[in-house]
């Protein structure tokens, strides 16, 4: 504790004095304050995005699940298992649209065990399916912060150097059980370039917050669902790249999508690679599908990377949709509305402008209301104004 500055000693250090920000107005109504914190948070979003250009666009991500018996209690409705799994499964649907040519896999701990709930893989249907069973499973024992990392490590060391490596953890319980000195571990982490963030349910832990800080991560305990839903959706965007990451070129292929005339004497219905691994089925035969450009293995969606040949298969537009992490969209001009001599409309929703500050795109002076504006940087990434102009 006494490496600790001195404020983050007082938990209540974070909260001096915020009620003076908190003003009634004339009515004696706190809506229009509430209204600005609100704004503020919003805005601050679009900035924190801005500027951190070096992010990485192939991660590996493993995210580790608690599932002890602290899992059971019902702060979090019906309780925080169902609540954690539901809120992970939205979670990885959302990584893989912004990361699409991205790696997650999920691993579980209880009873002092850490186990693969999914390899590491970039099929979200993988990783929803699995997660949907697990909804049904008892949580019981203590966790294992040592052996889930241990097996994360296992798994993140052997991927290249030019990729992020990351883990995730999402713990329960304000114990561990570990079989050797997790310290330890941290250092060998560290020297991997491994990541490990922690989102805590209960409370802060020492061993999470020393954990974090070496590793370069994050450490967030949450306040309520919602609280922790945003806590989730941080961890989305890619982190940071560190100066000393290697770059180096990446063989990739891009195949299209074919499918077979039923007039044509030699096409013979086949099955995928990803259905021959799969033990709950799958689409079957079929006579269209994927074609890996090296080595012709064929399967049925995309992004993947081929069993055979070991060929990262990928589309353009997945490509294109990681690429916007490389370039963010600069954050547009805020001016109070009072002061805009144009037209008042929103150029994107065309609604009127109501707020008190309008937002122009520096290159085509387009004007947008707030909403847009954060659609546009969270979402779409590009100016629809600016896209429409060009010839």
């Amino acid at each position: 504790m006494d490496e600790e500055p001195e404020r983050a000693k007082r938990w209540e250090g974070g909260y001096e004095r915020t009620w003076e920000i908190l003003k009634e107005d004339e009515s004696g109504s706190l809506k229009a304050t509430v209204e600005e914190i609100l704004f503020q948070a919003k805005r601050k979003r679009v900035f924190e995005s801005h500027g951190q250009v070096r992010l990485g666009m192939m991660r590996h991500l493993c995210v580790v699940i608690d599932t002890s018996r602290t899992m059971e209690d019902q702060d979090l409705k019906p309780n925080r298992l169902t609540s954690t799994l539901k809120l992970v499964e939205y979670f990885v649907e959302e990584y893989f649209d912004q990361n699409p040519i991205s790696q997650v896999g999920i691993i579980t701990t209880k009873n002092k065990r850490a186990e693969k709930l999914t390899d590491l893989a970039g099929n979200p249907k993988k990783h929803i399916a699995a997660l949907r069973n697990a909804k049904d499973s008892t949580c019981g024992g203590e966790p294992s912060l040592y052996n889930s990392l241990n097996l994360a490590m296992q798994t993140l060391k052997h991927m290249p150097a030019h990729s992020s490596k990351e883990v995730l953890i999402i713990l329960s319980s304000l114990t561990t059980c570990d079989p050797a000195n997790i310290y330890d571990l941290v250092k060998t982490l560290k020297a991997l370039k491994i990541r490990v963030s922690v989102i805590g349910l209960s409370a802060e832990v020492r061993v999470c917050t020393v954990l974090t800080r070496e590793t370069g991560g994050s450490y967030h305990v949450i306040l309520d669902e919602s609280h922790f839903r945003e806590l989730l959706m941080f961890h989305v965007k890619p982190p940071p790249a560190s100066a000393s990451s290697e770059c180096s070129l990446i063989r990739m292929g891009f195949p299209q999508h074919t499918i077979a005339s039923l007039s044509d004497q030699d096409a013979k219905p086949s099955f995928s690679q990803a259905h021959l691994d799969s033990t709950s089925g799958g689409p079957g035969l079929s006579l269209g599908g994927y074609f890996c450009p090296q080595c012709h293995a064929k399967y049925t969606e995309l992004p993947v990377e081929c069993k055979i040949c070991g060929l990262t298969l990928v589309s353009a537009p997945h490509l294109a949709r990681s690429f916007h992490h490389l370039f963010p969209l600069e954050a547009f001009q805020e001016s109070p509305l009072e002061l805009h001599q144009g037209e008042r409309f929103c150029v994107a929703c065309q609604g009127e402008l109501r707020d008190k500050s309008v937002f122009t795109c520096p290159w085509c002076c387009s004007v947008f209301c707030v909403e847009c504006d954060l659609f546009i940087h969270d979402i779409l990434h590009c100016c629809p104004s600016c896209i429409h102009s060009r010839p």
